[in-house]
């Protein structure tokens, strides 16, 4: 009943009765039980609004999105992006603060964090009272409960320094995540991967990651290490976990200094600091011969990047996601051609994502959706602080 209403814009007791199964009277016993608890409103009857004319008007109902609100926090090494959004994930505030990568201590980035929390709740007027759920999207592995492995130089523990416990006491469901597998998250919400069962999401500009789902489910493993792009350092032809982005442009800044590129020509007459992945792409896509043979050579490394997953996950779809999407119809060209020679399995269809450099923003606040839905009947009664009881 409350899936019903959570994804239905109005609806009456009949169409729930239909939805849930239930008999009228279990129907409207339930319907009261969630007007209860705030999650549900009342309409006013059809005629009244002036749209009903005959016989006895049914009763409509609507889920109340502004019962509470959820937080999403795109926690990058050098970023924190949150965002606090209604139950129905839109948007109601969003912060960006950049963030000092070198350093990166447990201690302050908690504390970041929660300064960019309270900052944000102020900013959609809400406090931590009326959160339901916040999810956290970081840079390491994340198992089920929420925590990562150890790290040989404790990376892992510095860019997940404790986020359950630190948020647990004050907002009662919390969810950390792997920032790719949030990636995946949103693909499947409102990106590429819409309607798909089995896919994999690069997260592909400076550095390499992951997100998998198979048979409709996010993957994790037991340790959050499902798709762990160390695997990479071993695999010819991709030598590492560094994203098509980066290694475009450190293939373009190869050949100019190489001489492979004419001192005349778009990528030489490009500064070295300006010379990024971004402006190999873009000119790629303008046609650009030097650039194409660089896309030409990243799409190969693709291939056998979609090889890999491919042979081991095998996906229908395989998204590139974050900022470097928006220019990488040129690579996907050329892994599409190369990937039949990495793969036995047919090949899977390889896409970039609309989503933009906010995709694990995105997938922050879908993932606080998800735990809000599952979770928000097992909570206390909770007052209706941000809309009154009509």
């Amino acid at each position: 009943m409350l899936d019903h209403a959570w994804t239905t814009a109005e609806f009456t007791a009949t169409d729930a009765m239909a939805k849930a199964g239930l008999t009228r009277s279990t129907t409207i016993d339930v319907i009261e039980e969630l007007g209860d608890r705030g999650l549900l409103r009342e309409l006013p009857n059809a005629r009244a609004g002036g749209d009903y004319r005959k016989g006895r008007p049914s009763r409509r109902f609507e889920f109340r999105a502004d019962a509470g609100v959820v937080v999403g926090i795109d926690a990058g090494r050098a970023h924190l992006i949150t965002t606090v959004a209604d139950l129905r994930g839109n948007t109601l505030a969003r912060t960006s603060v950049d963030l000092d990568p070198e350093h990166d201590e447990a201690a302050p980035r908690r504390a970041a964090a929660a300064s960019a929390l309270d900052a944000t709740l102020a900013a959609a007027g809400a406090t931590r009272d009326e959160a339901i759920a916040l999810c956290v999207g970081v840079p390491a592995p994340v198992d089920a409960s929420g925590m990562s492995p150890q790290h040989r130089d404790r990376f892992w523990q510095r860019m997940n320094p404790g986020f359950v416990e630190a948020f647990e006491r004050t907002i009662p469901l919390v969810r950390v995540e792997n920032d790719a597998s949030l990636a995946a998250v949103a693909e499947g919400s409102v990106g590429a991967a819409v309607g798909c069962r089995d896919y994999v999401v690069l997260l592909a500009g400076e550095r390499l990651g992951a997100g998998v789902v198979v048979d409709g489910r996010l993957l994790r493993g037991a340790h959050g290490g499902v798709a762990e792009m160390v695997a990479f350092d071993h695999v010819t032809g991709v030598a590492g976990a560094w994203g098509l982005g980066y290694r475009a442009a450190q293939w373009a800044r190869e050949d100019v200094a190489g001489g492979m590129i004419a001192p005349d020509r778009p990528l030489a007459l490009l500064a070295a600091a300006e010379l990024d992945g971004r402006h190999v792409l873009e000119l790629a896509a303008s046609g650009d011969s030097d650039a194409l043979r660089i896309a030409e050579r990243v799409g190969e490394m693709l291939a056998v990047i979609t090889g890999v997953f491919g042979s081991l996950f095998d996906p229908t779809r395989v998204i590139v996601s974050g900022a470097v999407a928006a220019g990488i119809e040129p690579v996907l060209r050329a892994a599409a051609r190369a990937v039949p020679d990495e793969l036995d399995l047919p090949s899977p269809e390889l896409l970039a994502s609309p989503l933009g450099a906010d995709v694990v923003s995105i997938g922050a606040v879908a993932g606080a959706v998800e735990i809000a839905r599952a979770g928000i009947l097992d909570l206390p009664r909770r007052a209706r602080a941000r809309a009154g009881a009509g």
